[in-house]
């Protein structure tokens, strides 16, 4: 997968061994609506530290990145780290602002989108938010997500409601890495291209706060997140955060 990115579309680099997608938000948007008018599935990961650092450690998710159509920068280490590899022109995909772009383009390209995971408290809220910033967007559904085991399993009842849908683009709002794992079980099973995008729907919401532009663009936004919720998030972003420096160390003193 690595290689130099065209200009066009998408190319790939790797960072701390997992592919990355080598592109910039509008060719990153431009890619997914593609996807999504060819009905031929695939599914994109928006890709942070954390994910990669789990990657490495569960061979089962770093699968479905591997078999990824698209695994963007959402990180901005990962950006950073991929310009070191000589992709200059790599820059942060993030994933809230990727949705609302992707839901623009879609809307211009008359492709319907449908929205997966949260609760109906969300997704009305998430709808609210939508429909006076993209007023041409189709909407074929809001689904809310029932608990699901870390490693969902396809429940065809939901593939018939999101393929009687006519969506072309699925987005998935789960977390990581559950997230990832249904969407690599159920790529097969639908004709539309399924993009997860954590958090993104509570922010788009108004419901989750997100980090000032200057934190994002210095890559301090697991900072504003720990402080956010320091007993959730503070061993998770002290261990990968610790190890995705190991896994560094590790790449440029030439070893695995």
């Amino acid at each position: 997968m690595a290689g130099s990115a065209p200009s066009s579309e998408p190319g790939w680099g790797r960072v701390i061994g997992l592919p990355v997608s080598v592109g910039t938000m509008a060719s990153v948007t431009r890619e997914i609506v593609s996807l999504a008018r060819q009905r031929a599935g695939g599914h994109v990961c928006v890709a942070n530290v954390h994910m990669l650092v789990e990657a490495r450690r569960d061979a089962a998710l770093r699968e479905v990145l591997e078999r990824a159509s698209l695994v963007v920068s959402d990180g901005m280490p990962l950006a950073w780290q991929l310009r070191r590899h000589g992709f200059a022109e790599a820059e942060q995909v993030r994933g809230p602002e990727l949705m609302v772009r992707v839901c623009e383009a879609a809307a211009a390209a008359r492709v319907p989108v449908y929205f997966y995971g949260g609760d109906r408290a969300l997704m009305a809220q998430l709808e609210s938010a939508l429909r006076p910033r993209v007023p041409a967007l189709q909407i074929a559904g809001m689904e809310e997500a029932p608990l699901l085991p870390r490693r969902p399993e396809v429940d065809q009842a939901t593939v018939g409601r999101i393929r009687e849908s006519g969506a072309g683009v699925v987005f998935v709002g789960l977390g990581c890495p559950k997230q990832e794992f249904w969407m690599g079980a159920y790529r097969s099973h639908l004709p539309a291209v399924l993009v997860g995008v954590g958090q993104a729907f509570g922010i788009a919401a108004g419901l989750v706060p997100e980090a000032p532009a200057w934190m994002r663009r210095v890559g301090l936004e697991w900072l504003f997140r720990v402080a956010s919720e320091p007993r959730r998030l503070w061993r998770r972003y002290l261990v990968t955060n610790s190890l995705f420096g190991l896994f560094l160390l590790r790449e440029a003193l030439g070893g695995r």
